[in-house]
């Protein structure tokens, strides 16, 4: 079956589709990691893009359950070069193109990825449309800049979880922590090396209230990664900003951004963001370099943070774009990469016991005080 890949701009890719059938628009958007695919179609900040691979193969592996990020796939649709109809691997359960044909996502495969992706890196992300159903590029073309895109669009009320629940602990013993992670469209792999810290997590809806989350009365509260504009959360926004010096905090990937604009600053548009498994991150501190995942459109404009009391802590190696910060004062810290990967290198996992030394430190201020008084 062929399958049409419209650009904004009016660029044309032709293929084959590999996936469900449909159509479906979103911007596009290029990843440079070479495998974990099945990760990246389940990462929910996919929401609302096509995602094309620079890899050449994909689909080699199949798909394994197991490996998942999120409850099902939450993007637009998939752009490969060349989709292996062989899948060899022990913990195969079926094959990437099932996959996407049971969740109802459409692919292309057969289309130059590398001109794909070097049209988005000089004209910068666009909105596309990806059909099986329609060959006229007209209609196409105007589909394609009909698309709602981005910038200005609340995509996390669709991937974020509808009532809160406990995640599985699944250590011997009691908790140390309790975490409530505001699921703006949070990664298996958080709650996972949360857990693996001894930390007790309850997922909250986005659209929680700060009382609701003090309920809880946690140790900590974790602001997920997401899709879409920052800026279109205000809600979000609002509860974090109640939030901030009242329980410690991290935010990863949007959520580094929504503490960003709670803070008082601003985000912005990247022109083609940070999508892959090998953006080089320096820690100014030390100077250390990581090796980090990243998928992210928008950044935080870390200038608009000047006299707020916060302090840059990583930059981006490629572009110097603002990639953490802490507040000098209260317990609140964040960062604009994945530290739990998936895929992806583990170079930033120390975040996490950053996390925890965090809740720990507040913890014995907030019991001595109890004692005190």
């Amino acid at each position: 079956m062929e399958a049409f890949l419209v650009l904004e701009d009016g660029k044309v890719f032709k293929g084959r589709s590999f996936g469900a059938p449909g159509e479906r628009t979103g911007e596009v958007v290029f990843n440079t990691s070479m495998c974990g695919y099945q990760e990246i179609i389940t990462d929910p900040s996919y929401k609302g893009q096509i995602v094309a691979m620079t890899y050449p193969l994909m689909g080699n592996y199949g798909i394994n359950r197991d490996d998942v990020e999120s409850r099902r796939p939450f993007l637009e649709g998939f752009a490969v070069k060349e989709y292996s109809k062989i899948a060899s691997n022990w913990s195969k359960e079926q094959s990437l193109g099932d996959y996407l044909r049971e969740n109802g996502i459409p692919g292309i495969e057969g289309i130059d990825t590398r001109e794909l992706t070097l049209h988005i890196r000089e004209k910068g992300a666009m909105k596309a449309v990806l059909s099986t159903l329609d060959s006229d590029r007209a209609s196409l073309l105007n589909k394609a800049r009909g698309c709602c895109g981005l910038v200005g669009v609340d995509l996390v009320k669709d991937v974020s979880v509808e009532e809160k629940y406990k995640y599985p602990f699944g250590k011997s013993g009691r908790a140390k922590y309790r975490v409530a992670v505001l699921d703006c469209g949070v990664k298996y792999n958080i709650l996972r090396e949360l857990a693996s810290l001894g930390c007790e997590v309850t997922v909250f809806p986005a659209d929680s209230t700060c009382g609701q989350i003090l309920e809880l009365k946690p140790d900590g509260v974790l602001l997920s990664n997401g899709p879409g504009d920052p800026a279109a959360l205000e809600y979000v926004i609002n509860t974090v900003s109640e939030l901030v010096g009242k329980v410690p905090l991290f935010g990863i990937c949007l959520g580094h951004q929504i503490i960003g604009l709670a803070l008082g600053g601003n985000t912005y548009k990247l022109k083609f963001g940070h999508h892959g498994a090998n953006h080089p991150v320096k820690e100014l501190k030390t100077g250390k370099v990581s090796i980090t995942s990243q998928n992210h459109g928008f950044c935080v404009d870390i200038k608009s943070l000047s006299g707020k009391d916060v302090e840059l802590t990583h930059v981006n190696l490629n572009d110097n774009t603002a990639e953490g910060f802490r507040h000098k004062k209260l317990p609140v810290f964040s960062v604009q990469f994945h530290p739990e990967a998936s895929p992806g290198p583990h170079d930033a996992k120390y975040l996490f016991a950053d996390f925890v030394k965090m809740m720990d430190k507040w913890k014995s201020k907030r019991d001595a005080k109890k004692k005190r008084h």
